[in-house]
């Protein structure tokens, strides 16, 4: 759907993945990856393509970080007022979004200090007690937008940003027996009526309008979202973006505040507008367009790579969503549609950059690296030496099939002296 062709860039990264199996050390050979370009024509879209534009020339920051982030924090500053239908569902203003990038040069936290910047220029009150870090339970993430009760006043604001710079700290916490944070943020991406009984703890949340923004490596980000978080559709909730520093600027950026001054007092209006606009439709003409790209956008896709871009129609419905009400509108156009779109190809691609073809499952993504480093392509007898032998021929052969449906592998028949043998090439 991206108008612009890609970048030549290409950057090498590494992937770990966890292993539930015990299985030989081997030399990863990974292929080069094509970095991910956003489209910003279409996606600097009205407001918020004003905003990102004036501060990207002071910023190392990546413009994607920037328009992502800022539009995280246009959602959750909006709340959980306006909201379009799909069936019995609402999506409302909310967004998970995670910046993948390198720990000090990606340059995440700049990013987010600046688009922090403009939110405290025009509303103080949500910048203090709206937004929040340090999610470890949830538990604690209910509490932090509970409800009233006889003993306790609750909390009156709904609104809940929750600002990770260390995300993989979430991730690993996940990890603990007995946390429940997963499917709590499961429910605060689909409801937002969050609660859970048990003797210690019963307290609720209704109506709660959370948005979370976390950092993160690629290798973390790889190391700890295991198989299981994956296919939970935890991590489909999540838009992740590839991001690095976009240029040096050894004397910092000399952006003015008078500069945002006057993009700061529209936001500030176009937010309290939008606040009342209640149910949001869609523009017969926008309708076509999105009866045109909804087949691509719901068709599955395999390995951890689908597994996180799994839920792309409601993303981009999220994301249209918010370029609408920030142009202060009751219905999607054309335009909130398409910018909506190039920020999804992003993601897509961002995701398929970090991930690659990697299954999640480590007796497949063995298959597959060692598959990828020999061009002659390995027996079945080859490909069981990769595990000293450990893992059954069953196991490897249902492992082959699934490559094979995936499109990552296909078998050859090698004719030899006596009977022809089957040989597994990477496609």
């Amino acid at each position: 759907m991206s108008q612009h062709s890609p970048v030549v860039e290409k950057v090498p990264i590494t992937r770990v993945h966890p292993e539930p199996v015990d299985l030989p050390n081997q030399l990863q050979t990974e292929p080069e990856r094509i970095w991910p370009e956003l489209n910003k024509e279409t996606a600097f879209h009205g407001l918020a393509g004003d905003i990102v534009k004036t501060i990207e020339p002071h910023t190392e920051a990546d413009p994607a970080a920037i328009l992502l982030q800022f539009l995280g924090f246009a959602g959750a500053c909006i709340g959980r007022g306006p909201h379009y239908r799909v069936e019995g569902d609402r999506h409302y203003p909310n967004l998970f979004v995670v910046l993948v990038g390198e720990s000090a040069k990606g340059r995440k936290g700049t990013s987010m200090g600046r688009v922090r910047q403009v939110f405290e220029m025009i509303d103080d009150t949500f910048a203090r007690q709206c937004i929040h870090s340090g999610l470890s339970s949830g538990e604690g993430l209910i509490w932090a937008v509970r409800d009233e009760t006889d003993d306790d006043p609750g909390i009156s604001d709904k609104r809940l940003l929750v600002a990770e710079s260390e995300f993989a700290g979430l991730l690993r916490v996940m990890r603990r027996e007995g946390n429940i944070i997963s499917r709590v943020v499961r429910d605060a991406w689909d409801r937002g009526d969050l609660g859970v009984m048990t003797k210690k703890f019963s307290t609720r949340a209704t109506g709660a309008h959370i948005s979370i923004v976390g950092h993160i490596t690629a290798d973390e980000l790889t190391r700890y979202l295991d198989r299981t978080e994956a296919a939970n559709g935890f991590a489909n909730r999540f838009l992740f973006i590839a991001v690095k520093r976009s240029k040096c600027l050894p004397h910092g950026g000399s952006l003015q505040e008078s500069e945002l001054k006057p993009l700061a007092q529209r936001l500030a209006a176009t937010i309290e507008s939008a606040k009342y606009i209640g149910q949001v439709t869609m523009r017969p003409d926008t309708a076509s367009l999105w009866e045109e790209v909804y087949p691509e956008l719901s068709e599955g896709k395999l390995g951890l790579y689908g597994a996180v871009t799994g839920r792309s129609e409601a993303q981009v419905i999220r994301l249209a969503l918010i370029y609408a009400l920030l142009d202060e509108k009751n219905q999607i156009g054309i335009k909130h549609l398409r910018a909506a779109l190039a920020i999804w190809d992003y993601a897509d691609e961002s995701a398929r950059y970090v991930f690659g073809d990697a299954t999640g499952d480590p007796i497949k993504d063995t298959i597959v690296t060692a598959l990828r480093g020999d061009s002659d392509g390995l027996t079945r007898t080859n490909i069981s030496r990769l595990f000293n032998r450990h893992v059954t021929a069953d196991r490897i052969g249902i492992a082959l099939d699934s490559l094979r449906k995936a499109g990552l592998a296909f078998a050859e028949k090698s004719e030899t002296e006596g009977r022809p043998v089957e040989v597994w090439k990477h496609k």
